[in-house]
Order: structure tokens, then sequence, then C-alpha cells
């Protein structure tokens, strides 16, 4: 294949543009300014190492040329309680309602007769048919999953990068400022 050119914007591997250019692989990017990273600060919580980030950016150092990275990740998923038929059509009913209020309102607008009506007309309706599916969806699962659970992606660590250029002024600037830095002196 051909480099990419206005007449041809197929990259080398075959693959054409999209709205944003040519799709890379994330080994083929480089930073933004096309140097490699430095790790300036290791953080136990994202919390502390978005602190940080905030604090070179009270500094007037170049943010733009930072960046937070997760490692370590995993899935973590807390269960919140048990699931009944009665709660799954509650919590339809609860969803139809939000949409039959949305009809109705829309409904509401359009007609000649009592807007009041209209919408609690079609909040009811939505509420019943809600409590209806809920329930149907919940007795279709056969009690292979009969709990309510939020998931969420959590990492071991994070780590503070930044260009080569600027990583030592951003070391600095981190212990300077009572920082934990790793491989900063």
């Amino acid at each position: 294949m051909t480099a990419p050119t206005p007449d041809n914007p197929t990259s080398a591997a075959g693959i054409p543009p999209g709205p944003a250019g040519v799709p890379s692989l994330p080994a083929q990017t480089l930073a933004a300014g096309g140097s490699p990273t430095v790790v300036v600060g290791t953080y136990p919580d994202y919390a502390q190492a978005q602190k940080a980030v905030d604090t070179l950016s009270d500094n007037k150092f170049p943010v733009e040329r930072t960046a937070i990275i997760g490692t370590d990740l995993r899935l973590v998923e807390n269960v919140l309680g048990r699931l009944t038929v009665a709660k799954s059509a509650l919590a339809g009913a609860a969803s139809g309602a939000w949409f039959g209020l949305f009809v109705g309102l829309l409904f509401g607008l359009f007609s000649d007769s009592s807007w009041f009506a209209v919408i609690l007309v079609c909040l009811l309706i939505g509420a019943a048919w809600g409590a209806v599916f809920g329930a149907i969806a919940h007795a279709a699962t056969g009690g292979r999953r009969d709990f309510a659970s939020r998931s969420s992606i959590q990492a071991g660590t994070y780590s503070v990068v930044t260009d080569a250029e600027v990583a030592d002024q951003a070391k600095s600037l981190l212990v300077s400022l009572n920082w934990q830095a790793s491989g900063a002196q």
C-alpha cells in the first residue's frame, strides 16, 4: 500500500480515514508532542492523581502535556440487594411512568381536551405497562440473576505522566509542593 496523500487518504494498512482521520493502534500513538512520556507521580487513587495535576495547573505548568493513566484494572460489582418480581415490577412501573409522562406532555400540548387529564392518563398507562414488562422480564430470567448490582471499573494505581521535555519541571514542582512523586528525588 501507499502512504496517505490528499488524493489517496487510505493509510498504509489499508484503513480508510474516519471523521477524525486515519485510525491508529495505541502502540502506534505517541504523546501529543510526538515524544515519549515519563511517569512523574504514582498514586493509589484517582482523586490524588487528579489533585496532583490540579496542583501542577495552579502553578502554571503546561498540563495539556500530561495524562493520568490507570493500571491494574479490575471490574468491581457491588450487590445492592435481592431482586424479586415485585421489585422488578415496581422498577418497570417507574420507568414506564417516566415514558408515559413524556408521551402525555406531547399529547397534552396538541390536545383540545384537558392537558392535565391527558398527562395523568398517559402516566398511568405507562406505569401499568412498565410494571407488566418489568415483571415479565424478571420472570424470564428463571431465577438465574435474582439480585441488583452496580458495576464499576477501578484501577490499582494511577500514574501522572508528562512529556519528557517537561518531566523534570513537573517532578520538582510536585516534590517542592510536598507531593509524593515516584522517581523524584
